[in-house]
């Protein structure tokens, strides 16, 4: 673990919200354990290890039902330690991977046959070298076949020079924490409506409206953030998911409560039929698509 690293909460507190029959945490990660699952030489940072059995834990500790497990830069493109996760999840779980341009047919399936529905494109400069875009379309004109989605991960400055890319993907593409707005701005800035405006126009996009931790001044209760949620909640309530991003890698001002991280959801989503769109019935339809009895 890297010396200025925080680990994640060791005693998160219970949230006052109960969250709906069913409900997904739709972004969080699994970490090692190293012994097991070695991090990727070419990170940019190392974690501590957040084994699969923590998330579990803390999943029914927060009273959800499922997660989707997202594939993060510090183990690179090898996702075995996701892919285990999710074969020890009892169908609970499903994951978004990282690979690589070569990889096989075979290894898609057994992927796919884990429960991975979905690959992430990461364009965040501090935590990965750069990807020619070619080589992503690529990637995602062979995912596509498979029925799989695209998550994308970048920076607000960086969306305007995305965008004709973005455009470009043949599937469903969902963007992870909202496009990481600048909360000093306000909603109503051009940078945060171009945003916006990408989900307006383009029925395919759908966004994350997770991470306050990540892009508060203010610190929790994250009042300078839930407006960007609660105005994309409320503007696309059919294409948004939520997630706690559990274990929150690369935490610089605070380790996050995940309990308070969920009492942020009422605040978001503020009528019963909002909060189950946006933990059970979007991520139901996104990646269990053929369930229609939440557990």
């Amino acid at each position: 673990m890297d010396p200025d690293y925080l680990p994640f909460h060791p005693n998160p507190s219970k949230p006052k919200f109960k969250a709906p029959n069913g409900a997904v945490d739709a972004h969080c990660h699994v970490f090692g354990p190293a012994d097991s699952f070695p991090y990727a030489p070419e990170r940019k940072y190392t974690p501590c290890d957040a084994p699969k059995e923590k998330l579990f834990e803390l999943r029914d500790y927060l009273g959800f039902s499922r997660n989707v497990i997202v594939q993060a830069s510090c183990h690179g493109r090898n996702n075995d330690a996701l892919v285990d996760a999710l074969k020890s999840s009892n169908g609970l779980a499903r994951g978004v991977a990282v690979i690589k341009p070569d990889v096989t047919d075979a290894e898609l399936k057994e992927m796919d046959d884990a429960g991975v529905r979905a690959v992430r494109f990461n364009f965040v400069k501090r935590l990965v070298d750069a990807t020619p875009k070619d080589v992503f379309l690529k990637i995602a004109n062979r995912i596509a076949k498979l029925g799989w989605h695209i998550v994308v991960y970048f920076e607000a400055p960086d969306l305007e020079e995305l965008i004709p890319f973005l455009k470009q993907l043949p599937t469903t593409v969902v963007v992870d924490h909202m496009g990481r707005p600048d909360v000093t701005k306000g909603v109503d800035h051009p940078d945060f409506q171009c945003f916006v405006n990408l989900l307006k126009e383009n029925e395919n996009f759908w966004t994350k409206v997770s991470c306050p931790e990540r892009l508060t001044v203010a610190g929790p209760p994250y009042d300078d953030v839930t407006p960007f949620g609660k105005y994309l909640v409320e503007r696309f309530p059919d294409r948004v998911l939520w997630g706690t991003d559990w274990p929150h890698p690369n935490m610089k001002s605070h380790v996050p409560d995940e309990g308070v991280l969920v009492d942020v959801i009422p605040r978001i989503a503020v009528t019963t039929e909002a909060q189950q769109k946006l933990l059970v019935d979007n991520p139901m339809r996104l990646y269990w698509p053929n369930e229609t009895n939440p557990s």
